[in-house]
């Protein structure tokens, strides 16, 4: 509410659904990411490679914990960037409001839920997107994880840690009559290296520090465009969104340059998690905007009229040619209409005519004297 206090609504629900409805999903949600990623709850799916294939030949970069970017700064900045962002983002509009000649934004209810508990619009939106956003972070990992289990796409260094016994499998040196593989081995046991490692140079596709940091600035950039208020400049958001977005492309230039991933990995992983943001914040969290406090949905009818317009040049010169009668505030017309038998017209006898009723009438049906008159 503009100018004044905010709305109050009570509701009785608003506990119940986020302790009995929405932590529990959360809940479901963040288990099924702990059994992926820690468990072998779901076996990673065994696939075939070529003997001396090059593709699969890089030497080995070592654990992840040693790269340029480990997993625990990914995690970090995935969790506290977003997050920043985000209570920044709502504290500023919460203490510096838009002033009244901008645009006005639609404000929300003050929930009352029963004789103690206050949420007010800040704590509700803080709340929202933080929870939509964790939700999100842990789905994208479902994604990732899932779409390696289920693909077992070998890295771009298998071969170093599988170290596979070509002569027991059979495989032959490439030679200048025999340049590329001769043999797709299948068999499970072909790896002697560490199982761990082996089980790990399983999982490329698609990468997952791609999908979540492509979902975290996805979802952040699309916050610091929709809900930031800039003045005077058209370049502070666009900077600002791209400074998000190019961490997230450095971390898929350093996967594929340590040869932890295929280019192909990296492109499916950034697909995923700005698929994923996307889907969030247009569908879930409603480009962060508030709802109107009545909390009445519009109807199609309303919300068609309530949406912007173009007058057309055609609809322009038939209002610039009606007659006096159809114009707004016209007096209405007091007489009678008369009956042409010859042609059939059609017409009534009454008291009073309203020009809306002239005005949706075909024009040959208009006798001359109701234009002539006004």
């Amino acid at each position: 509410m503009a100018g004044g206090r905010p709305h109050l609504k009570r509701s009785f629900s608003i506990i119940p659904c986020f302790v009995f409805v929405e932590s529990v999903l959360l809940g479901i949600v963040i288990l099924l990411a702990y059994r992926l990623e820690f468990t072998d709850t779901f076996p990673v799916h065994t696939q075939g490679f070529f003997c001396y294939d090059s593709t699969y030949a890089k030497p080995y970069p070592g654990p992840e914990a040693a790269s340029r970017v480990p997993p625990s700064l990914i995690y970090a900045l995935v969790t506290a960037g977003p997050t920043l962002t985000i209570l920044l983002g709502e504290l500023a509009r919460a203490y510096f409001p838009t002033p009244p000649s901008a645009v006005p934004v639609i404000g929300e209810s003050t929930i009352v839920s029963g004789a103690c508990c206050r949420f007010s619009p800040p704590l509700r939106r803080l709340v929202r997107f933080l929870g939509v956003y964790s939700f999100g972070l842990f789905t994208t990992t479902i994604f990732a994880n899932a779409g390696q289990v289920v693909t077992g796409n070998p890295t771009p260094h298998f071969l170093s840690v599988c170290r596979p016994n070509y002569t027991a499998l059979g495989c032959l040196p490439p030679s200048p009559d025999r340049p590329g593989p001769d043999r797709f081995v299948t068999d499970q046991g072909a790896c002697a290296g560490s199982p761990s490692l082996v089980a790990a140079a399983r999982r490329a596709f698609p990468c997952k520090d791609a999908a979540l940091c492509a979902y975290a600035v996805t979802y952040t950039a699309m916050y610091v465009t929709l809900v930031f208020r800039v003045k005077g400049s058209r370049l502070v958001k666009p900077s600002l969104c791209l400074a998000l977005l190019c961490p997230a492309f450095l971390v898929g230039v350093v996967r594929v340059a340590e040869y932890r991933n295929h280019w192909s990995d990296v492109l499916a992983g950034f697909l995923t998690g700005a698929a994923i943001a996307t889907f969030l914040v247009t569908c879930v969290v409603h480009n962060f905007q508030s709802r109107p406090p009545s909390g009445r949905r519009l109807s199609p009818w309303e919300d068609l009229g309530q949406a912007p317009t173009m007058d057309s040049p055609l609809e322009k010169l038939s209002v610039a040619q009606e007659p006096e009668v159809c114009r707004p505030h016209s007096t209405p017309y007091r007489g009678s209409v008369g009956i042409n038998r010859r042609t059939s017209r059609w017409a009534a006898t009454a008291p009073e005519v309203s020009p809306m009723i002239l005005c949706h009438l075909p024009s040959f049906l208009i006798p001359q004297s109701l234009t002539s008159d006004h």
